[in-house]
């Protein structure tokens, strides 16, 4: 522009600081943005996985034996590392710090690692188990799909009291999903129970959240998980009945971690209703 004055070129203040504001921040990764990426990384590989090892062979006609073991197993362990990597990056942001586009990060990466990839695996289930029915179980795999993308959008538009989740964390029910597959159970108890897991994801049923020991716990399951997979994928002694003695213990673990966070919440309603006659009486 000109100055009508001086005739000499100038830039309005507003300008310059509109200059400023179009390089943000938010284009520096922090340390948590960079262990997120790495959940979507696994989240990504654990469909390449399923795709390549199990999916490619029975369509092309290759005797797989139904769920392919390195395959499936490897699939789950990066399931199981992002669920690592999610852990973290919460705990590194709020040790340190997170970008301003942190926490868009952290939902993107957790719909591709809990979402596309249990779903994606429910899916190639259907297709290549014998007792299976593909189409069933691909809105099954719809159901898992969007359940989580609810649970997704509702975590950010809803303010929860300290320390607790609305509905079963995401990560959570990606590991109870495949689970439940892995213990290739009849078709349809898998596909009933694979619902009620994406029912408890959207459900207003309170789950705690993962820090200080439960944390610990979390990571130690985690690996413990793991471990269990690499013998089964390797055909360890026992490694078939260690698998489904692990996915059984998830899936009571859904079921059961709710119901303390239920009792400690009506033992406290009853604490404080203690605590409010007392303060009535003379």
């Amino acid at each position: 522009m000109i100055d009508p004055d001086t005739q000499t070129g100038w830039v309005p203040e507003a300008d310059e600081a509109d200059d400023e504001e179009e390089m943000p921040l938010s284009l520096r990764l922090s340390i948590a943005d960079t262990l997120t990426l790495g959940n979507a990384t696994c989240g990504f590989m654990a469909v390449y996985f399923t795709t390549t090892g199990i999916l490619i062979p029975h369509l092309a006609g290759h005797d797989t034996g139904g769920m392919a073991r390195h395959s499936a197993a490897t699939a789950v362990i990066l399931m199981l590392c992002a669920a690592v990597f999610d852990l973290f990056d919460g705990l590194v942001a709020r040790k340190l710090r997170s970008s301003p586009m942190g926490a868009e990060l952290d939902n993107l990466s957790d719909l591709i690692s809990f979402g596309l990839a249990p779903a994606y695996f429910v899916l190639v289930y259907g297709m290549v188990a014998d007792d299976a029915h593909q189409r069933v179980a691909a809105l099954g795999a719809v159901v898992v799909l969007l359940a989580v993308v609810l649970r997704l959008a509702r975590f950010s538009c809803v303010t929860m009291k300290d320390g607790m989740f609305q509905g079963m964390p995401s990560p959570f029910g990606a590991l109870t999903v495949v689970s439940i597959v892995l213990l290739e159970l009849p078709f349809v108890a898998t596909l009933l129970a694979i619902l009620g897991t994406a029912w408890l994801m959207v459900s207003r049923v309170e789950y705690p959240k993962p820090r200080g020991r439960l944390a610990g716990a979390m990571l130690s399951w985690i690996v413990l998980s793991m471990g269990l997979l690499a013998a089964w994928a390797f055909d360890a002694p026992s490694g078939q009945l260690l698998l489904q003695t692990g996915c059984a213990l998830q899936l009571v673990m859904g079921a059961v971690i709710p119901l303390f966070a239920t009792a400690r919440r009506v033992n406290n309603f009853r604490d404080n209703r203690r605590e409010a006659r007392a303060a009535q009486l003379p």
